[in-house]
């Protein structure tokens, strides 16, 4: 899923690696007659556009209770519909349905889009804003922002995606490049069946046809910067369970704990088998045969990263994750090469027993623990779970049940593709600061465009802003006082310079 790492590429990653690189001025990618009627369309638009998104928030499609799936499946297909797109159509999956929609404007060149219609939880009651309002706030820093969950992740700049879309029909300029999007209902819980979408038939022979695959994201840094990932991490989630009641290791109920003496405790058999994933520093990966298919990051990599280092950038991130200091000591250099080169086992949660006010001196049937593994090249995300059975087995601890989760594997994007191309065309003639970077930290379900049968370059695209993914208050830039910031209007201009980049590329 699009983790909160991705959270911070605006405020911390993006202006701690890219501050020193600088956009070469370059010409405009839109021809100037279509440029002037396409920035005037999308500014006649911007009330509309601001509604449609309103109205999208407003139904918010949480996969992870089963809400508004296939009304989310439709919404998105009428939006696509009155965007401009030829035909979309709803494909059933054995989860949240999914939607495949083609705009053909006869051109030689065909562009793939992922969206994505679902949304996190959330709990309205710690939001200043009413979460599914879409409300303006105006901030001290200059900065008009739409409040809404599922703002910034993806909903507003995909809404601003299409916004750019509709201005082409509303003009009747033609379209660059033909379009075929794909789009699913369960990124945030791991994107379980979207297999079923991208094999389906139509959809595998589209995909075929297209040069590469773009996610419309918002991630530029305070300083106008902008980082093109070459790959993202993979991830699988899973839940790991001590329960006495079904292994008979422990109380099948809560218990006195007078009887610790005598009755295992689920927690601490729990908590042991934990302790082996992890070596004695607590953070380096111990499970057996983890490492094994883990490729280093290569020379060019590294240059990447050393390329992007600058005075300020460490005070920088570690302001904005609010930590002292990084694993083990290491400096700033050694801990980006780790973020972009290294597997990790995360604790997201512990959940076991009491723990209201005062002591109660019981023992609990059951602990349970949500577990997350980042994943690099080579590693095999359909390995994980099996790895992860054997490795606990061997250690006798076959009674801890495993529940998977969500599974990414590792994305890889060659720098020479034509979609990286044109990004960097577009960032160029529109006079952002960007550079390359080898890897997000990040995860999403881009290996099933990148990985075979489909083996498509992925990169996400897009200026503008927004922040806290997932959390309370999520927002999403539309207008902002520093011209180094782009606003809704101007980021939907840059997705139609993109598609015209694309298209030179590809002549």
């Amino acid at each position: 899923m699009l983790s909160r790492t991705l959270c911070l590429l605006g405020a911390s990653l993006a202006c701690a690696l890219v501050g020193v690189a600088t956009a070469q001025t370059a010409p405009p990618t839109i021809p100037a007659e279509a440029r002037a009627a396409l920035g005037d369309a999308i500014a006649a638009d911007h009330d509309q556009a601001l509604s449609r998104l309103r109205e999208w928030i407003a139904l918010p499609s949480i996969n992870a209770e089963q809400l508004n799936r296939q009304e989310g499946a439709e919404l998105m297909q009428r939006m696509l519909l009155d965007a401009g797109f030829d035909t979309a159509r709803i494909i059933p999956t054995d989860g949240a349905p999914g939607v495949f929609a083609r705009l053909d404007a006869g051109a030689p060149t065909t562009l793939a889009v992922y969206f994505m219609y679902d949304v996190k939880q959330f709990i309205a009651e710690e939001w200043s804003k009413p979460p599914l309002e879409g409300q303006l706030v105006e901030r001290e820093d200059g900065k008009t922002v739409l409040i809404g969950r599922g703002a910034i992740n993806q909903k507003g700049p995909e809404s601003t995606f299409l916004t750019a879309v509709r201005a082409f029909k509303a003009t009747g300029t033609p379209l660059p490049v033909n379009i075929v999007l794909v789009a699913e209902g369960e990124e945030e819980t791991g994107s379980e069946h979207f297999g079923q979408i991208t094999g389906d038939p139509e959809v595998a022979k589209a995909l075929s046809s297209s040069v590469g695959v773009i996610l419309p994201v918002a991630w530029q840094g305070d300083d106008g910067s902008v980082e093109i990932f070459l790959g993202a991490k993979g991830v699988a989630e899973v839940q790991l369970v001590a329960d006495g009641a079904r292994s008979g290791r422990g109380p099948g109920m809560e218990i006195h704990s007078m009887n610790a003496a005598r009755v295992e405790n689920p927690a601490w058999r729990l908590i042991k088998a934990l302790d082996t994933l992890v070596a004695d520093d607590g953070y380096t990966p111990a499970i057996d045969g983890w490492m094994d298919g883990v490729r280093p990051l290569s020379g060019e990599d590294l240059a990447l990263i050393d390329a992007g280092i600058r005075p300020g950038a460490e005070e920088s991130s570690k302001k904005s994750l609010k930590v002292q200091g990084w694993i083990g000591g290491e400096d700033f250099r050694a801990s980006l090469v780790r973020l972009a080169s290294q597997p990790t086992v995360n604790i997201q949660g512990l959940v076991s027993g009491y723990t209201g006010p005062g002591g109660k001196t019981s023992m609990p049937s059951r602990a349970e623990a949500k577990i997350d593994f980042r994943l690099v090249p080579d590693m095999r995300a359909d390995e994980v779970v099996a790895r992860l059975r054997a490795h606990l087995d061997k250690r006798g601890f076959n009674d801890i049940e495993i529940v998977p989760g969500g599974i990414y594997g590792p994305t890889e994007t060659p720098r020479e593709s034509a979609i990286v191309g044109a990004l960097v065309t577009a960032l160029a003639g529109a006079d952002v600061p960007h550079r390359l970077n080898p890897r997000l930290a990040g995860s999403w379900p881009g290996y099933r465009f990148t990985d075979p049968p489909v083996s498509l370059p992925a990169v996400f695209v897009g200026i503008g802003q927004g922040g806290q993914m997932h959390a309370p208050d999520e927002w999403y830039l539309i207008d902002a006082k520093d011209p180094k910031l782009a606003g809704m209007d101007r980021q939907a201009l840059f997705f139609a310079e993109f598609l015209y980049a694309l298209a030179d590329k590809k002549r």
